[in-house]
């Protein structure tokens, strides 16, 4: 039986994976990593809105961005992808 904490880590998870433009934002960077002008410019977004939906993406440690002169560069951060891959597969009934 999964313990309290990995479920509401889980259920975060799958918060953050609840939005259309969450989703498209991790499918983009999962090609390669981008800054926000070209995520905006892929997606249609707003440059406030891309940047609120980074935010929430880091604080579920989903992405990470890395400072690169002016820009900030964003990548997928792949071992917390994998883990809440796993976590779903925890859940998911055994044949």
């Amino acid at each position: 039986m999964a313990r309290r904490t990995e479920l509401s880590e889980l259920a975060q998870g799958f918060a953050l994976l609840s939005d259309t433009t969450r989703l498209g934002i991790l499918k983009i960077l999962a090609a390669g990593p981008r800054n926000v002008s070209a995520l905006c410019k892929t997606l249609g977004l707003k440059q406030p809105a891309a940047s609120r939906h980074l935010g929430l993406l880091r604080m579920g440690r989903l992405v990470v961005g890395t400072r690169k002169a002016k820009t900030v560069e964003y990548a997928t951060e792949a071992a917390n992808l994998k883990a809440l891959a796993a976590g779903i597969a925890k859940l998911t009934p055994q044949k």
